[in-house]
């Protein structure tokens, strides 16, 4: 065989793994690209899902890696469970521009939750001040990956970074949708994002 036909088999056997992994998602809103481990979606105008094919959950812990970037306004990244479809799910997200700001203010709106349509962050910033969303400490580097747990249970939700053994964040059931079943990667306005090891017990 020659070393041109054989990179060209290659290539195509390659993209035919791809396509194959790709398939395992439905995407709402985005362009979903596998590099090796790594899942990317690009960035586009409103929220957008990744939902991982034949998952099932309800309560349990979701573990992954993410990378956003330090850049205002233009990094929310993180998941989406609870999902009865494209805009109806529960999620927590991180904004890592937020991660390390000097403004105190900024600093607390690193990882937030949210109960779509109804509950968005807006919402909750208004009616439920420091309830829904707070700060990370210590703080992730906001360019570098950083791991994520999040258990779900029956009566809260808890957010765990980086191996900490002190929650960042904890919900109370008060929002929870216990009739969706979906999981997926979630993007937020204009953002795109990387994941990868995701875990669901």
């Amino acid at each position: 065989m020659s070393s041109k036909l054989y990179l060209t088999l290659s290539a195509l056997l390659f993209s035919l793994v791809l396509l194959g992994q790709s398939q395992q998602y439905a995407v709402f809103n985005r362009t979903l690209s596998i590099e090796g481990d790594r899942i990317h979606l690009d960035a586009k105008k409103g929220m957008g899902v990744a939902w991982v094919k034949g998952m099932s959950f309800s309560t349990g812990t979701i573990e992954f890696d993410v990378k956003g970037k330090d850049v205002l306004q233009q990094s929310f990244v993180g998941v989406a469970f609870h999902g009865l479809n494209d805009s109806t799910y529960e999620a927590i997200y991180f904004r890592p521009f937020n991660f390390r700001s000097t403004d105190e203010v900024r600093k607390v709106h690193a990882v937030q939750y949210i109960a779509q349509p109804e509950y968005h962050w807006e919402l909750l910033r208004t009616k439920f001040p420091g309830k829904y969303e707070k700060g990370i400490s210590p703080a992730p580097d906001p360019n570098e990956w950083f791991h994520v747990k999040v258990v779900v249970g029956d009566k809260k939700v808890e957010v765990f970074v980086n191996g900490q053994g002190t929650y960042s964040l904890l919900v109370e059931p008060t929002l929870v949708n216990e009739r969706g079943r979906m999981l997926g990667f979630w993007v937020g306005e204009g953002s795109d994002g990387d994941w990868k090891n995701l875990k669901v017990k």
